[in-house]
């Protein structure tokens, strides 16, 4: 198969993809024309089928693994297919592990990694309740390895959540050292349990997409019930404690308008908001410059609220 990744302008290919997302349209003539997110594990491509009743075109729709014929232009400095040939690919013609995207980093070398961190927790309370799901339960292990951190903002890929997690761990630990107003026991497992609603927020893959629960309930409420579940497991657990983790969950997004039902009022709670939303950033703007080459303006950026491009240095080191 042809990856994403290796697409070059100009190249006429034929390759199967997982269909991520399929719909409909008009020109603004009126002619109908498809617009489809084509994905496999290095990454997505915008594809349009600019006359989806011609005879080369089969019936197909999302989730679909579809091979496709079509030519790699650039449009809005971003490569597109413009499909050709469109039919539904066989099973016994692909493989389902080529189409999703994963992390670079080893998951279980990650995974050890932020299991040291739980090792850190010296209040035996907070460690206990951390370690009911990351120690204990093989199902949530599972899941929670193999589960993307977004949709599509940041982390979008299998190995997304724990590589996110680890990474704002990582971030609260410089915080401890740098801070001493801080709690480090408090903070490591606010850390490293700030996203566990994201593993029934999000289907796996290939979906990858809000569940009904995600849709009506959304991942800071749920990873505070399932903290209340792993709490209601330990006797006397201390119900301030409780609260402040609790709190340092719920107000990790850090502003009302961004989700959270509590803005931070701890320490704590400051520390892990400013984390988040540094790595979501930065890993955001990682996969933003991502195969972009030169120092062209990128466009308008409804994240950052700014036209981005590459620094002239980054071009320069590759030299």
């Amino acid at each position: 198969m042809k990856y994403i990744k290796e697409l070059h302008e100009g190249e006429t290919i034929r390759s199967i993809y997982l269909c991520k997302g399929k719909r409909s349209a008009e020109t603004r003539n009126g002619k109908p024309y498809d617009n489809l997110i084509l994905q496999d594990k290095t990454g997505t491509l915008d594809g349009k089928i600019w006359d989806p009743n011609s005879q080369g075109i089969a019936d197909y729709d999302e989730k679909d693994f579809v091979e496709v014929v079509g030519d790699v232009i650039t449009y809005n400095n971003n490569l597109q297919l413009n499909i050709k040939q469109l039919r539904i690919a066989s099973e016994d013609e692909y493989n389902p592990g080529d189409y999703m995207p994963t992390s670079e980093k080893s998951v279980d070398g990650m995974y050890e990694e932020l299991l040291g961190y739980i090792r850190k927790i010296s209040n035996p309370y907070l460690r206990q309740a951390v370690e009911y799901y990351f120690v204990k339960d093989e199902a949530f292990i599972k899941s929670f390895k193999g589960h993307s951190a977004a949709k599509t903002v940041h982390h979008g890929f299998a190995g997304g959540l724990l590589e996110h997690t680890l990474s704002v761990t990582k971030m609260c630990e410089y915080f401890v050292n740098a801070y001493d107003i801080l709690n480090a026991d408090l903070l490591y497992a606010s850390a490293v349990c700030h996203d566990i609603g994201k593993t029934k927020e999000l289907s796996n893959f290939p979906d990858n997409d809000y569940t009904d629960i995600g849709q009506l309930v959304g991942h800071i409420v749920i990873g505070v019930e399932m903290i209340g579940e792993a709490i209601r497991t330990i006797p006397d657990f201390p119900e301030k404690l409780a609260n402040e983790w609790k709190h340092c969950i719920v107000a990790h997004h850090g502003e009302l308008e961004y989700g959270s039902p509590k803005k931070p009022a701890l320490a704590e709670a400051v520390a892990l908001n400013l984390a988040d939303n540094a790595d979501a950033k930065m890993q955001t703007l990682k996969e933003i410059f991502k195969d972009k080459s030169g120092t062209d303006w990128l466009g308008y950026n409804r994240l950052f609220e700014s036209n981005l491009r590459k620094t002239s240095l980054s071009e320069e080191s590759k030299s």
